[in-house]
């Protein structure tokens, strides 16, 4: 919530990977889904008209809006499963690791499909249950267990109670956005990590991303975040 070094460059590798596919951000307007406390938020500010930062956490909420108050931001607490937005009111959305974590991701999308000017994308980084390491509590092979087995793994460990997250395959994936046109940026990054501020992920000219950019190509419905652009 408060990692504003992670936050800011995942927004950073946001506008880039925006920038790429049109490069007038400054007069468009975005909603950032999950705000959280505002630290990516601030970074959007810089490159769009205006931005719009909606989270169901209130207390991440009122953070935001001491702490990063800038004149083009304003900030809500909202379900962004039904926002109550009037149709197509915004240029682009990001929606960045949430699908997850609501309880109906369907709704979700369809729902940044509405808000969506014609047009307009939806900046989209999605986890896939297929990993190693799940990546919120850390665990190997949490995310492919059937739930039943996934709740017992974390109480026995005492990690928590029950496990939340509802992960998609990229099978599901796909089939999650199908009502979108989907532009793949995932490989790009790979292959370009200091255009798209991934260099702290894969580092430029070594051994680790000629093997990412061999496996994607091989084995791409394994790969463990995928980036893409949902345009309507």
């Amino acid at each position: 919530m408060f990692d504003a070094a992670t936050r800011g460059q995942k927004a950073r590798k946001a506008v880039a990977i925006l920038e790429d596919h049109r490069p007038a951000l400054a007069d468009l307007d975005l909603l950032e889904i999950g705000c959280s406390a505002g630290y990516g938020t601030v970074v959007y500010a810089e490159a769009f008209r205006s931005v719009t930062g909606i989270d169901i956490d209130e207390p991440a909420v009122r953070h935001a809006i001491s702490s990063n108050a800038r004149p083009n931001v304003r900030y809500l607490v909202m379900d962004s499963q039904c926002t109550g937005f009037p149709d197509a009111c915004f240029d682009v959305v990001t929606c960045t690791h949430i699908y997850e974590h609501v309880p109906d991701a369907r709704r979700l999308l369809r729902e940044i499909h509405r808000l969506l000017r014609p047009g307009g994308v939806c900046f989209f980084s999605a986890g896939n249950r297929i990993c190693w390491i799940e990546p919120h509590y850390r665990l190997p092979l949490l995310s492919v267990l059937p739930k039943f087995v996934a709740h017992r793994y974390l109480r026995l460990l005492g990690r928590g109670s029950s496990y939340y997250e509802n992960h998609l395959t990229y099978w599901g994936l796909r089939k999650l956005v199908s009502e979108f046109e989907l532009l793949d940026y995932t490989i790009k990054v790979v292959e370009d990590p200091v255009r798209f501020h991934a260099a702290e992920v894969v580092r430029p000219g070594s051994l680790q991303q000629k093997l990412s950019r061999l496996l994607l190509s091989v084995v791409y419905w394994a790969c463990p975040t995928y980036l893409w652009l949902l345009k309507k």
